[in-house]
């Protein structure tokens, strides 16, 4: 696991681009594309990449992590509808190949597996991208949630509706229910990217990355992955009992290694 400490929200958004830049200009990649407001920085600088220097997304393909159960496809806050106007509608990317899980089917469970089965299909995620929950949710696989879980219906503790309410008209409006990718789905992608900005996310990324690898902080299945890159701010930093040792590793990094 690789921490990397920016001194700034914009210099994160940048980093994460340029990884995900990195996989997008090696040819045909699968993303793994999050929502929420963590990962909307780095969307942006892809989309300017995008328009101004000709960053061609026309290879990829892309799945999301998790939507809501109940709500709409055409629903504004339907991750299916968020994701587009975030970031989709913006760069060349193919909208038939971004999947996602449906919400609306009528056997959930059903979907659940067929939404894995897919992504197996597919050759599986070249580079996740993450947020964490303030509880340190990835995903929506809430504490308690098995770090080897599949895609299934999880449902939301109330902090993650209040947390979420900000995007709807009032906390009433946010579903209980929504359908993830497990940890064991998420983990199986070849690459994980978690970005965190902001002290609120410093308790979640320190029990992450340092604290006991537990079910009662979800995130820490990051632990066991061979490749994960956490790119947060100083912000989200202040917890971290070896701050200096990451800032001094990402400093004197090799030349032939890259994020």
């Amino acid at each position: 696991m690789e921490i990397v400490i920016r001194p700034t929200a914009a210099e994160v958004h940048t980093t994460v681009a340029d990884i995900v830049e990195g996989y997008v200009r090696s040819g045909h990649v699968t993303l793994g594309l999050a929502t929420g407001s963590s990962p909307l920085g780095s969307y942006q600088e892809l989309a300017r990449r995008h328009r101004e220097e000709g960053l061609d997304f026309s290879g990829a393909r892309a799945f999301l992590l998790d939507e809501y159960v109940g709500i709409p496809k055409g629903h504004e806050q339907s991750y299916f509808s968020v994701i587009r106007s975030e970031f989709v509608d913006h760069v060349n990317l193919d909208p038939a190949l971004v999947s996602s899980p449906n919400g609306e089917a009528e056997n959930i469970d059903a979907e659940a597996r067929r939404y894995d089965a897919v992504i197996a299909a597919a050759g599986g995620v070249d580079v996740q991208l993450l947020g964490i929950g303030t509880d340190g949710h990835i995903g929506f696989n809430e504490p308690g949630s098995s770090l080897t879980s599949r895609t299934r219906v999880k449902t939301l503790t109330e902090q993650t509706r209040i947390d979420n309410a900000r995007f709807f008209d009032s906390v009433d409006d946010v579903p209980h229910h929504v359908l993830t990718q497990g940890l064991g789905t998420i983990s199986e992608a070849r690459h994980l990217v978690m970005i965190a900005l902001g002290e609120g996310k410093a308790d979640a990324i320190a029990a992450a990355v340092e604290g006991p690898l537990a079910a009662f902080c979800p995130a820490s299945v990051m632990q066991l992955h061979r490749h994960v890159t956490v790119v947060i701010d100083e912000a989200a930093a202040t917890g971290l009992k070896l701050a200096d040792y990451y800032r001094y590793a990402v400093e004197h990094k090799p030349a032939s290694q890259r994020f």
